[in-house]
């Protein structure tokens, strides 16, 4: 019966496709309950809007996923899936049923569109689930999708794997080779973190379906035709009645979806997703300081001013630094040469150098005498120069109410990604800033408990001494939390450089970082750095980094060197015996649209070679996501669970929660599972995450920021 009405409704869905005459409005889809685009339980074709981040949480009797999904370009989906699994029996005997009573699983999806919606034809996706990890969903797909009114839309795919096991008929794929006819059975016994590729789109396949249809602007009904037969989990986590699946969804605001569904005849689930995307979220700015208007020359000359109130009166130095700091901009230093100044800024505050470039060469119109008729505002980092632009006085005054001012400014700046030094004039020596601030911990995909995390205060201090160099130290104490409740005892065959982590976790109060760093820059486009001491949680030592970034190049490479040695669990100043050389080249690349890739090759703590390849995407209000895979001469079986190290990074930007300008941000680093092998050393300020968002190419995408 099932098969039945699973034909006659793909049928009904097909010959509506086809009969559409029209372009229908796109509806306001989410994402299905395993976190990916979809219906309920079956994927769709349609994609959320390029660079939307989604997190997705379900639960239904004896399992609980969650889920965070980006599209990392307008037509790739990336998914990972964190579920928590009851009485499931991967292998289908009794020892796998005893063996899989509790799991929690990791696992990685991607779905890609690879043909848009048109008059007549379909939106068409093709699909991978659970292809890096223990293969309890591993499935394949090909779905299509179409709109079939402004408010319906059906959705018709062919799966395989788990997608093929409800109604399951023999591979299509066959006729094109027999290879195609049979599909492995996966083992109880993997650890995951293996890509199985030779099994994709093989063994039987099924088709699966579905209806969306739009009640109202918030309100969104689905019926779908599952192909998925859950043979691991019919008969002891839920019972399976029925492939039908039915859902309703609201949007609680936007952004924020409840879903309530009845799936397979016999469970009931819910489902709150949230979605956000940075490409369209507003930066900061909402109480800051407003930006000073340009001072045209002539008007206010200081011969006529009130020496009280006059700032030049003060000395263009003083005045200068005076009225920065009101734009919230740190004087470094300022040298006057004939019509030129030469002003030295660093920017802690706005996410923008072009923003904190304009604010300052405003605020010059009115501290700087009228004979200085060029500008050249460098920023730093630290003390090393990073990005440059030189503007002519006479152009803030003509273009300042230009309809086309953003375009026509940068076009007459001259900008320099490797500017000579400015000296420190502003601000004497040595410098000391503290202060004390909350900090989080996190423990995650721990096996015997999912999420651990602690909280407490962090007192840090830095002393700047000379330019450049720097003494910094960070304590914590920790006031609250669970992290001291992990002991599971490690079972590496390594050396425990990380899987210990849960030891060093169960301190109060520890000295988490001491240390003497000096960054300088020994020639063209070249930047050093040397930093020892106690450099984080785990390892002391010596840490040396020399970078190449070419003035107007996407590319970059960089060289470390490390000499560190294991800390005592207590972290204070105690070491242990375990000593290691590490150490990696890299090269960075840019694309466009804030793409980027990284890949480090090198020595590891636990004494491993190999390399790590990131791949991400920044973005100019602060948000960054990116994911990075590491493979080194470690065997899978070596490396335990998970098989080899990987994980995901999303970076939340401060002024995103605050609506106050601030260039501080929080990276949030999801781990499948921490592991020795693969582990790099933690060192602050390496060198091109301090110069990453002042090249040619960021400063120029976001210029429009200069006259805010």
């Amino acid at each position: 019966m099932a098969t039945v009405w699973a034909r006659a409704m793909c049928g009904v869905a097909m010959a509506a496709m086809l009969a559409s005459a029209a372009q229908a409005q796109q509806l306001s889809y989410g994402t299905n309950l395993r976190g990916t685009p979809g219906l309920i339980d079956m994927p769709s074709a349609h994609s959320p809007a390029d660079a939307d981040i989604g997190l997705s949480y379900t639960r239904f009797t004896n399992t609980t996923r969650s889920a965070l999904t980006f599209q990392l370009t307008p037509r790739l989906s990336t998914s990972f899936r964190y579920n928590q699994l009851y009485d499931i029996r991967p292998g289908g005997s009794a020892s796998d049923r005893a063996v899989f009573d509790f799991v929690f699983d990791r696992s990685f999806s991607l779905h890609y569109r690879i043909m848009d919606e048109g008059r007549f034809r379909p939106a068409v996706a093709v699909g991978l689930n659970d292809f890096l990890g223990t293969g309890f969903f591993e499935s394949e797909y090909i779905v299509a999708s179409k709109s079939l009114t402004p408010d319906l839309r059906a959705t018709l795919g062919l799966g395989w794997g788990r997608f093929g096991t409800q109604g399951g008929f023999d591979n299509p794929l066959g006729i094109l080779s027999d290879s195609f006819d049979a599909r492995g059975a996966r083992t109880a016994s993997s650890t995951g973190g293996e890509v199985d590729s030779i099994e994709w789109f093989r063994g039987d396949a099924a088709l699966f379906g579905g209806l969306q249809y739009r009640i109202n602007d918030r309100t969104l009904a689905t019926v779908e035709y599952s192909s998925d037969a859950y043979p691991f989990e019919d008969g002891t986590a839920f019972d399976v009645k029925s492939p039908v699946n039915v859902a309703v969804s609201y949007d609680l605001h936007p952004g924020l979806r409840l879903t309530g569904a009845y799936l397979y005849g016999s469970e009931a689930a819910i489902n709150l997703s949230y979605n956000i995307n940075p490409k369209v979220r507003r930066d900061g700015n909402i109480n800051n300081t407003a930006p000073l208007p340009v001072r045209a020359q002539g008007t206010g000359a200081a011969a006529s001013w009130d020496a009280a109130t006059d700032p030049q009166a003060r000395g263009p130095q003083t005045a200068t630094a005076a009225a920065l700091s009101e734009q919230d901009i740190t004087l470094y230093g300022l040298t006057l040469r004939g019509d030129l100044a030469r002003v030295a800024i660093v920017n802690d505050t706005y996410r923008t150098d072009s923003q904190a470039i304009g604010r300052t060469a405003r605020t010059l119109t009115y501290t700087l005498p009228d004979s200085i008729t060029r500008y050249e505002i460098v920023v730093m980092r630290r003390n090393l120069p990073v990005v440059s632009a030189t503007l002519r006085r006479s152009d803030l005054t003509d273009l300042e109410f230009d309809a086309d001012a953003a375009f026509a400014s940068y076009a007459r700046a001259g900008i320099d990604t490797s500017p000579a030094a400015v000296p420190p004039t502003a601000d004497p020596f040595p410098r000391l800033d503290f202060g004390i601030a909350p900090f989080i911990s996190t423990s995650l995909f721990d096996p015997d408990s999912p999420v651990r995390l602690a909280g407490g205060l962090s007192l840090t201090a830095d002393l700047d001494l000379t330019p450049g160099l720097r003494l910094s130290g960070d304590i914590r104490s920790k006031l609250l939390g669970n992290l001291d409740d992990a002991t599971r005892p490690s079972n590496s065959v390594l050396p425990r450089v990380r899987s210990e982590k849960n030891i060093y976790d169960r301190e109060q109060t520890t000295l988490n970082r001491l240390t003497a760093s000096y960054l300088f820059r020994p020639g063209t486009d070249l930047y050093g750095r040397a930093t020892a001491g106690y450099l984080e949680y785990g390892f002391a030592g010596v840490s040396t980094e020399l970078l190449w970034a070419p003035a107007g190049r996407r590319y970059a490479l960089g060289a470390e060197l490390n000499r560190v040695r294991q800390r005592d669990f207590d972290q204070r100043l105690g070491l242990r015996d375990y000593t290691v050389t590490t150490g990696h080249l890299s090269a960075y690349y840019d694309f466009d649209d804030g793409y980027f890739t990284q890949l480090d090759l090198g020595r590891y703590l636990a004494g491993d070679d190999g390399g790590t390849l990131t791949v991400g995407r920044r973005f100019d209000n602060g948000w960054n996501v990116e994911a990075y895979a590491t493979l080194t001469d470690v065997s899978f079986d070596d490396f335990g669970e998970g098989s080899f190290d990987k994980g995901i990074r999303v970076t939340i930007p401060f002024d995103f929660l605050t609506g106050q300008d601030m260039r501080r941000s929080r990276p949030v680093l999801i781990q499948p599972i921490l592991r020795d092998g693969g582990a790099r050393l933690s060192v602050q300020d390496r060198l091109y995450p301090l110069i990453e968002d002042s090249r040619t190419d960021d400063l120029q995408r976001t210029w429009g920021q200069f006259w805010r």
